[in-house]
């Protein structure tokens, strides 16, 4: 079944997205292939809208066809925009009893469903996206969830490439939160005036357990960081577990990519779900 909200009363003006993107990507090799299907029997799935202060936000979202209420989990995307292997990982959720909702976070810049160019994605979209802003999304998320069956006392989220740079940062800042899960989320880069800290600054701010799950042959992710970022939290009496798949490079979970590593892949993904069981979501 698809879900459907009604945002009559919410302008869209500056939203350049008002729809998901259908299909995976443009911006990456696609191996046909291997990519993961996941059935909606038995869910509750489909596109819907958050209401934000300025409009609305598309999103994914699936769930048990059921009475809730369901733990909640929040699914930060990669670059590339709320497509299909995002919504995926969201029916993969609903599979295992979680009410999983996926923001278009970038909704209001860019049209990701037709650009092909992932250093143009990153210069042009994410880098402008003042993280305030997507953290203002992402707690807004979680009050939609918590209005549309979700349990407010069992809340987590997942992240992906960029979208684990914010599960860290949304884990640093949000209080509602019983669990994370980064998957080779960067730690440190550049800053800016609209993107001021990296989860390294922020890391003794945590408030609630934080899984990393990284590939050890990513170029892309300094491993010093990323133990350094552990260390300072651990530090602070935080709950930090950082996992390095030897074999794994960066993306290894994205089953539409070349990057992908199945027995990786599965391995963390066991791990994601077994980190939101122990603290309490699910």
């Amino acid at each position: 079944m698809t879900v459907n909200e009604s945002v009559s009363s919410f302008s869209r003006r500056g939203f350049v997205m008002t729809s998901l993107i259908s299909g995976l990507t443009l911006a990456t090799t696609r191996v046909e292939a291997q990519v993961i299907h996941t059935d909606s029997a038995g869910l509750m799935a489909g596109e819907t809208k958050i209401p934000v202060s300025d409009g609305a936000l598309p999103a994914y979202v699936a769930r048990p066809d059921g009475v809730g209420p369901f733990p909640i989990v929040v699914v930060i995307e990669e670059i590339f925009g709320v497509h299909d292997y995002i919504k995926d990982v969201c029916r993969r959720l609903a599979k295992r009893g979680y009410l999983a909702v996926a923001p278009e976070l970038y909704a209001r810049l860019a049209d990701l469903s037709t650009m092909t160019d992932a250093q143009l994605i990153m210069r042009n979209v994410i880098l402008k996206a003042p993280d305030a802003t997507v953290l203002s999304d992402l707690s807004t998320t979680i009050d939609w969830a918590i209005a549309h069956q979700g349990d407010a006392a069992r809340i987590g989220t997942i992240g992906f490439c960029r979208g684990g740079r914010d599960a860290w940062l949304f884990a640093e800042t949000e209080h509602r939160l019983r669990a994370a899960v980064a998957f080779y989320g960067p730690v440190a880069g550049p800053t800016s005036a609209i993107q001021p800290r990296n989860p390294i600054d922020m890391a003794t701010e945590l408030n609630c357990p934080l899984l990393g799950l990284y590939g050890g042959k990513d170029p892309s992710i300094a491993k010093h960081d990323v133990l350094t970022a552990e260390a300072r939290a651990k530090a602070a009496g935080k709950t930090v577990e950082i996992v390095y798949f030897p074999d794994a490079g960066h993306g290894f979970h994205a089953d539409y990519r070349p990057s992908y590593n199945r027995a990786d892949a599965e391995a963390a993904w066991a791990r994601a779900i077994a980190w939101l069981q122990h603290y309490g979501v699910g």
